[in-house]
């Protein structure tokens, strides 16, 4: 009896040998990589509002600009219009409501100068997002813009994986308002 269980597992351990388990990434039809769910979790705010900063400080210590701080009053600007537009199911730089960017740093107390709102709907991560914002002209100007101090940066994500990102930048002071180019997006 004892001969015919270990047959049995010695049988059972070759056969496992047998199969194989991919350890690469998984590939499409196209042979590229499919594509995996970039999923947010409640606790993770704090860590990606943070290596959202310090990429973009990185960039801007690279161009001569001085560092950005996280500003609390931007944040929340930026978590209002990400939901909005989720809601709208576009992105683009008005509220629901009507409101500009200049409007929603206003409404939440910002008492600096709104320098620019960069704007994203996408399935990638926010680091991909701002790669994707570098190669604009337009939101790459916002980001890099030597004038500002304060950012803010939130999102929203649906139920699908869709993620809604803003980026809000400041400056010290009061009254100039951003140029039209100053505000741009990036569809992803």
């Amino acid at each position: 009896m004892k001969r015919r269980a270990f047959i049995a597992l010695a049988s059972a351990y070759a056969l496992s040998a047998c199969t194989t388990t991919p350890t690469g990434p998984q590939l499409g039809p196209d042979g590229r990589p499919l594509p995996k769910a970039y999923r947010i979790g409640s606790g993770d705010t704090g860590r990606i509002q943070y290596r959202m900063l310090d990429a973009v400080n990185a960039l801007r210590q690279s161009a001569g600009a001085p560092a950005l701080s996280l500003n609390s009053s931007l944040n929340a600007a930026a978590a209002t219009h990400s939901r909005d537009m989720s809601l709208q199911n576009r992105p683009w730089h008005f509220g629901s409501d009507g409101s500009s960017p200049i409007d929603r740093v206003n409404r939440v107390g910002y008492s600096g100068r709104l320098v620019g709102e960069n704007i994203s709907e996408t399935y990638e991560t926010e680091l991909e997002t701002l790669a994707a914002w570098m190669e604009e002209p337009h939101t790459r100007d916002v980001i890099l813009d030597k004038s500002a101090h304060e950012m803010g940066f939130s999102w929203h994500q649906e139920n699908n994986g869709k993620i809604w990102w803003t980026m809000v930048v400041g400056a010290p002071g009061s009254g100039v308002a951003p140029q039209p180019a100053a505000m741009a997006a990036n569809f992803g």
